[in-house]
C-alpha cells in the first residue's frame, strides 16, 4: 500500500528520479528496468476483457479493491511500455478512487516523457491512463 506517500509525492520522487539521468538514452534504461520490476502478471488476465485498447504494444490493466482503495495490476509486451506502467502504477494504484480520478499525471511533462514518446506511444499512455481513471470513476458511481 502507497499509504507513505501520496500520488502528488510519487509524481514529485519520480521527477528527482529521472532528473540524475542526464540523457535520454539513460531514461529509456531506467524505464526499461523499471519495467522488469513489475510483479508476474497472472496469464489469465492476458485476456480482451483487460485490454488497454489504443495501445500499439499489447497492454493490460486488472483492477480490483472498490473506492477506499483501489489496486492495479497491468503488464505489456514491450519493454518501454512497462517502465511506463510502473510509474502510472506507482502514482495510482492503491489509492481511493477519488484521488485516482482527481490526480493529473503531471509527472509525463515534468520529466520530458511527452516530447520523447512517439505518438503511438503516447497515445498508448493516454489510453492506459483513460483506462485506469474510467475504472476509479465506476467505484466512485
Amino acid at each position: 500500500m502507497n499509504t507513505q506517500t501520496s500520488a502528488e509525492e510519487a509524481q514529485q520522487e519520480i521527477a528527482e528520479e529521472f532528473a540524475y539521468f542526464g540523457d535520454w538514452t539513460e531514461r529509456y534504461q531506467y524505464l526499461i528496468d523499471l519495467g522488469k520490476q513489475l510483479p508476474p502478471f497472472p496469464e489469465e488476465h492476458k485476456s480482451e476483457d483487460y485490454r488497454v485498447l489504443g495501445c500499439q504494444s499489447m497492454v493490460w490493466l486488472v483492477p480490483s479493491g472498490d473506492a477506499q482503495c483501489m489496486h492495479f495490476e497491468a503488464t505489456s509486451d514491450s519493454a518501454i511500455v512497462s517502465g511506463l506502467i510502473a510509474l502510472v502504477l506507482r502514482v495510482y494504484s492503491d489509492r481511493p478512487a477519488r484521488d485516482i480520478v482527481d490526480t493529473e499525471p503531471t509527472f509525463i511533462g515534468t520529466i520530458g516523457l511527452a516530447k520523447h514518446l512517439s505518438p503511438t506511444r503516447s497515445n498508448g499512455l493516454a489510453s492506459m491512463l483513460a483506462k485506469l481513471k474510467g475504472y476509479a470513476a465506476q467505484a466512485l458511481a
